[in-house]
């Protein structure tokens, strides 16, 4: 019995040594995130820099078509709010579709959460960005980050003419600290110029009563599209919404955990197009994409990530940009999940 009793003991002993040391094994696998530095985003960089042979810009709207499909960037600002740049760090791109985030943000704080989503889902969608999905059988939009629910946003954020796009570009300056950025006037006329699919639905919507206005509240949404910045505004957009609407530079002005929520929540549910929820469960991180090129990534509580590659998969996601941040991710144990 007295043998029986130390065997088992012994096993037991054993099987904890067995899975402790696993643990520190996997434990292992994942580099501490304050070892990042320049050189292990350049390395990151060289990696995945082939990828954009395997995409293509963007060119339905034709100033985006001009990208230089070679060109990448890769930013990262840490928990300090220490910026990290590599790559062709100050190459301009436009916000596009990154922008939703930041119309969701002044429109919430104006009218309030509620009355938002009121008239729009917080649903994900396996269709394309610029669907038209249920408008013509709810009226309402999937979510605000599809082009419909972005225009619907838009249109919700009080003052006349210009003066809601002012507000986004004011609001984009302030979280970059970065009062030179300005939108692309050529970028906003061709896409003013090529966007009737987008005016298909702003007019839907105005048939369904959920908009109200003219032709120069989706005037906004396109300028708000043209926004021109770089891979580092883009880390730093990603580190305001992972620290709670705190700037990178401790400014907390606009301080608000349950903002910071209902944006990353709608990044991570729709942020990515329809590929959202495979990006869930590979990179596992809020991220908003644009089809100019660029992406951008919280990582709550830690850290913002921008990259730019002009070169897209069929999602419309950047190729050479997903790759990079996939990297990051795996490398740093990253994922929330």
């Amino acid at each position: 019995m007295k043998n029986n009793s130390f065997l088992f003991s012994a096993k037991g002993i054993c099987t904890a040594a067995f899975l402790s040391l696993n643990t520190i094994i996997y434990a292992q696998k994942t580099a501490d995130i304050s070892t990042i530095s320049e050189k292990t985003l350049n390395t990151i960089l060289e990696k995945n820099r082939a990828y954009y042979t395997q995409g293509k810009v963007a060119d339905y709207i034709p100033e985006l078509g001009k990208m230089d499909a070679k060109a990448i960037a890769f930013s990262v600002v840490d928990k300090n709010g220490k910026v990290f740049n590599t790559g062709d760090v100050s190459k301009k791109f436009t916000m596009q579709s990154i922008s939703k985030i930041i119309s969701l943000m002044v429109a919430v704080n104006e009218k309030g959460e509620a009355h938002i989503f009121d008239k729009m889902g917080y649903f994900g969608s396996d269709k394309p960005f610029n669907h038209f999905s249920n408008l013509e059988t709810t009226g309402k939009p999937l979510n605000p980050m599809m082009n419909a629910g972005a225009i619907l946003t838009t249109s919700l954020i009080s003052g006349e003419g210009e003066k809601p796009f002012l507000k986004i570009l004011d609001m984009v300056r302030y979280i970059t600290k970065n009062q030179a950025i300005e939108y692309n006037k050529s970028v906003y006329e061709s896409e003013k110029a090529t966007g009737h699919r987008n005016r298909g639905m702003f007019y839907i919507m105005k048939n369904s009563g959920l908009i109200s206005g003219n032709e120069d509240q989706l005037d906004n949404y396109f300028k708000q599209c043209s926004i021109e910045l770089t891979a580092e505004d883009l880390a730093k957009i990603g580190y305001f919404f992972a620290n709670q609407c705190v700037r990178f530079d401790g400014d907390a002005t606009y301080k608000n955990a349950d903002m910071a929520k209902l944006v990353e929540s709608q990044m991570l549910t729709a942020g990515m197009y329809e590929f959202s929820g495979e990006y869930s469960r590979t990179v596992g991180l809020p991220s908003k994409s644009g089809v100019g090129g660029g992406i951008t990534v919280s990582v709550p509580g830690k850290m913002g990530i921008g990259v730019f590659s002009p070169s897209l998969d069929q999602h419309g996601n950047s190729l050479a940009g997903y790759h990079m941040i996939l990297d990051l991710a795996k490398q740093y144990g990253l994922s929330i999940f």
